[in-house]
């Protein structure tokens, strides 16, 4: 689609704009857009990703603090200003710095993801882990028939969520 302004560039801002209940398209260049106001028509809506995560993590006076991640060489303050992290690394070391982020973000600061409820006030990993070591001690001691029960018991546990 052409301009509607200069009839001569490919149009790539369009503006549907209702006044008085009557909706009218504009269809701009970017040129145009920006000559006729057009180009600041959207600021000041929301945060960019990187402005996002530099309100999270706390905007800091810019200078490069001494702590940089040895993985990547990026600096605490280039993730607060990108909001991005350089590897998996920056994680462990601004830690401390990351922490009461993560708390804000997320009321905590340690996943827990979805765990399978307690049995009896056993965790299944926990109950898991019994039963494994049970196992291992029923193949020292031989005794198959146990072990096999065990091995069911294991998969029947971590194939169904504890569902018995």
């Amino acid at each position: 689609m052409i301009c509607q302004n200069c009839n001569k560039n490919e149009a790539n801002m369009h503006m549907k704009r209702i006044i008085n209940g009557r909706a009218a398209e504009v269809h701009l260049c970017s040129d145009c857009a920006r000559s006729l106001g057009y180009g600041e028509a959207f600021s000041g809506f929301g945060l960019g990703l990187g402005e996002l995560f530099g309100e999270l993590l706390g905007k800091t006076d810019g200078a490069a603090s001494g702590a940089y991640c040895p993985g990547c060489g990026k600096y605490f303050d280039e993730i607060v200003s990108d909001g991005k992290m350089g590897c998996a690394e920056c994680y462990g070391v601004f830690y401390d710095k990351l922490l009461p982020s993560l708390r804000r973000i997320h009321g905590k600061a340690t996943y827990v993801g979805s765990k399978p409820a307690l049995q009896n006030g056993v965790s299944l990993e926990e109950k898991v882990e019994e039963l494994k070591n049970k196992l291992s001690d029923a193949i020292a001691e031989q005794n198959f028939e146990l072990a096999a029960q065990l091995r069911d018991e294991i998969i029947a546990i971590t194939n169904k969520g504890g569902e018995n």
